[in-house]
């Protein structure tokens, strides 16, 4: 059984040879970095046995309780016949892809991301976080299936079009966390590439276990990945689809996403300790932080729920639109998709281009709206309530845009 510190667990390291690079460097980096490096040979841990003190245990049950509560929460408000309430559960997904690409320090506000989904003009970080929404998508959809072959397709998806990233693909060369130009003063040095298709197998038959508490096995998973670390570039962001692939599997969640790497952000030095006491052979301090990060990002969901729901309710109070009416059906559609062009509303709601303007001019007239230009020549329009109810989300999380 695992003990804090246990060696079982803690990752072994081996002696390899480096093949100096052409890097500019100073002289004092150059001696630093002659001879061989010393890089990480992390357990196979699929069947490994794990002794997680009581009371962690009994806390990460308690947020794993919160989490499902939750998630029954607002299912219970998406059986409507007319379904308007269900883009709660993409603004949920949006908000947790945001967070988890800003805790690698890739920020997007709410207004460049809505906008990036259009595929309008948009700043680098905005397409990133966006990418990230139809990478989160793509976990959650092939939780059924969790493989080697659904992380790819996850990091094929997050790292689309970033060449340097081979996206899709295992690294195939020496990669390194800090410490500059070498792996020989890095903080952290993961496992060879040669390693890593093994460790991956290994990882996924220990994701597929059922003899554990769900949050505990969820975090050490989570922890082996980003030790692992099997991409050249968009490990964190892919490690963390994981964590919703396997919460959707064990069925702990059925309708969303909660926003688990915003609880994160409010303290991303303890998150990142945490994965070293993991590689140091301790599980306690992962299994703690995403239980407590669980439990903020209930709360803080909770509130950009309740936030959403009466910003909608306020839209059908104002709009005089008959029921039917394309502005009218417009209007859940704003919670998930709060930036839309005449183009969009067309291919959305399936009504000509007339009709799509004449439910923009509606809902502008009703201040739901409001133009902002995209630097193209196609005019968008964005919801601002919805807007200002996602950035104050991103506040409360620690997050900056």
């Amino acid at each position: 059984m695992n003990q804090p510190g246990d060696a079982q667990l803690a990752v072994a390291w081996e002696r390899c040879d480096w093949n100096e690079r052409e890097t500019p460097m100073s002289r004092r980096e150059r001696e630093a970095s002659r001879g061989p490096y010393l890089a990480s040979v992390p357990p196979a841990i699929s069947g490994m046995a794990f002794d997680i003190p009581s009371d962690v245990a009994a806390e990460a049950e308690d947020a794993l309780v919160e989490i499902s509560r939750f998630d029954a929460e607002l299912a219970a408000s998406l059986p409507r016949a007319d379904g308007e309430l269900a883009p709660l559960a993409v603004v949920l997904l949006r908000t947790e892809s945001a967070s988890s690409s800003q805790i690698e320090g890739v920020t997007a506000g709410a207004k460049a991301l809505a906008i990036a989904t259009l595929n309008e003009s948009s700043g680098q970080n905005a397409r990133m976080v966006a990418a990230n929404v139809e990478a989160m998508q793509q976990a959650i959809d092939l939780a059924d299936d969790l493989s080697t072959d659904s992380i790819l397709a996850a990091h094929r998806a997050l790292m689309h079009g970033q060449i340097h990233a081979h996206p899709g693909r295992f690294r195939d060369e020496q990669v390194w966390i800090g410490g500059g130009s070498t792996p020989h003063t890095a903080t952290f040095v993961p496992p060879r590439h040669a390693r890593v298709p093994a460790l991956m197998e290994d990882l996924v038959t220990f994701c597929r276990r059922t003899d554990m508490p769900v949050l505990s096995q969820v975090s050490i998973a989570h922890a082996q990945f980003e030790t692992i670390h099997p991409f050249n570039d968009g490990n964190g962001r892919t490690g963390r689809t994981l964590v919703h692939a396997m919460l959707r599997r064990a069925g702990v969640t059925r309708r969303l996403t909660v926003p688990v790497s915003a609880g994160l952000l409010i303290d991303t030095e303890a998150y990142f300790a945490a994965l070293g006491s993991y590689r140091d052979g301790d599980p306690t301090p992962i299994i703690l932080q995403f239980s407590r990060a669980s439990f903020t990002a209930v709360g803080n969901g909770r509130r950009l729920v309740d936030d959403l729901t009466g910003i909608y309710a306020e839209w059908q109070d104002t709009l005089p639109s008959r029921k039917g009416s394309a502005a009218r059906r417009l209007l859940p559609h704003l919670l998930s998709q709060p930036a839309v062009t005449v183009k969009h509303i067309q291919q959305y709601l399936d009504v000509s281009q007339p009709a799509a303007q004449r439910a923009v001019d509606q809902l502008v007239e009703m201040a739901i709206l409001k133009q902002v230009s995209t630097g193209k020549r196609d005019r968008a329009w964005i919801a601002r309530d919805v807007i200002n109810a996602l950035d104050q989300f991103a506040t409360r999380a620690g997050r900056r845009a």
